[in-house]
């Protein structure tokens, strides 16, 4: 697997894509496998949270994620993945059960709520309310679980 390959097939799939800040959606997977690597984790990890919004949110396939990683990869890929009809407690509860997914939603929740800061007050509400219900619960003894925390204090304050 290659790092800087997974990178360049995540900016030409969300290219075009924007951010509610303006800047460009690859960005933010971007942000997320940074966080990854800051904590030391897996080339695998790194490259599951540079993939984590393609189904969702691109015209890319499974095939073509598995191309440039691995089974492992693609299935946390899977989990991290919102279809039309999911119910969120089954979501998380999938995702817990893959320490790859777990890993890379929460670092996914960290930038979110560090990047809500920008976003409305009823937004940002929302936000919180659903990070305390979800993802503080999935998050204890995390290597995760101090920025989740101070994350979603700093978006408490900005209201």
């Amino acid at each position: 697997m290659d790092i800087n390959a997974a990178k360049e097939f995540i900016i030409k799939k969300h290219k075009g894509q924007i951010r509610l800040g303006g800047e460009a959606y690859s960005s933010h997977p971007i942000a997320v496998a940074e966080l990854m690597r800051s904590k030391a984790l897996s080339e695998e990890t790194i490259i599951t949270a540079l993939f984590h919004d393609l189904l969702e949110d691109t015209d890319a396939t499974e095939e073509e994620i598995l191309d440039l990683s691995n089974q492992k990869v693609l299935k946390a890929v899977k989990l991290l993945t919102k279809y039309d009809g999911y119910v969120m407690n089954e979501y998380i509860d999938n995702i817990k059960m893959n320490k790859t997914a777990l890993c890379v939603k929460l670092a996914d929740r960290i930038h979110n709520l560090r990047c809500a800061i920008i976003a409305n007050e009823q937004f940002k509400q929302k936000y919180i309310a659903e990070t305390e219900k979800y993802y503080i619960p999935i998050g204890e003894g995390t290597i995760f679980e101090q920025d989740l925390l101070e994350s979603l204090v700093e978006l408490k304050k900005s209201l």
